[in-house]
């Protein structure tokens, strides 16, 4: 029945579905985990790598810029964190239209944009891509990490028909099912951001597809608030503080499984 309604992402199905917006879902199950919880006093993501292999060059990861691979998780604005789950080409253009309007908003207001606004402009622009023949909706899926004085930190989801919603702790991609279901188990509502980095660390060693953690598969981010001047820290690890946390722990990679890779 499907065949008839899907070559267009704006002809209704008889049931009032769009079958192109449900594929573009489909594409976003498949790719790598991304995963966020808030806690009181911040807000973690971590993300599983889809693009590894030895001879890819990371210099720029471990030396240069703010960290991250740039695959999963990227800076949106000095208070907003995105991590995002699908094709890698169609979030590059999301994120940098992100940028661009937290930028526009500084430059207007003077002051950082509150993180809702920031999802709202996204999703418009997504939503867009739903409306219009001879376009296509991205197939990408962001988690939005950010800060703003009034709600202080917040995390929001949003698909690619355009649709956002607020979260206490989400996961988007592959066995995002799993992973929720374990989230709903073990999230509490005053979980402070160190218990957040051991819940998160415990769900994705239970969710990814591969056996062992390390920084060669995942990519990890927290935003918390500067003690001294009370604004927006973001961090994204670098791949030796990844491995660092996860040997803390005690996630990382055995020594012998280390000595097994060398010889």
């Amino acid at each position: 029945m499907a065949r008839r309604y899907d070559s267009r992402t704006t002809i209704f199905s008889p049931e009032g579905r769009l079958y192109q917006i449900e594929y573009a879902m489909e594409a976003i199950s498949h790719a790598g985990t991304v995963l966020g919880v808030l806690a009181k006093d911040g807000i973690v993501l971590a993300a599983e790598k889809k693009v590894t292999g030895k001879l890819l060059d990371l210099s720029g990861v471990k030396d240069g810029g703010y960290g991250g691979s740039g695959e999963k998780i990227f800076l949106l604005n000095s208070n907003v964190i995105g991590g995002v789950a699908g094709i890698t080409a169609d979030a590059n253009s999301l994120v940098n239209y992100a940028r661009t309007a937290a930028q526009k908003h500084l430059f207007l207001y003077n002051e950082d944009i509150p993180v809702e606004l920031l999802a709202q402009r996204l999703c418009d622009l997504k939503q867009g891509y739903t409306q219009y023949g001879g376009l296509r909706p991205f197939g990408v899926s962001l988690l939005y990490a950010g800060y703003d004085p009034h709600y202080k930190f917040q995390l929001y989801h949003s698909d690619p028909s355009g649709n956002y919603s607020g979260w206490k702790a989400t996961c988007i991609g592959a066995n995002n099912g799993t992973a929720q279901s374990l989230l709903k188990q073990e999230y509490k509502d005053d979980i402070s951001i160190d218990d957040a980095i051991d819940l998160v660390l415990r769900v994705m060693s239970k969710t990814m597809d591969s056996t062992t953690l390390g920084s060669e598969k995942l990519e990890f981010a927290t935003l918390t608030l500067d003690p001294t001047t009370k604004t927006p820290k973001a961090r994204i690890y670098r791949p030796a503080e990844v491995d660092a946390l996860l040997q803390k722990q005690g996630l990382g990679k055995k020594e012998e499984d280390a000595e097994m890779k060398t010889s």
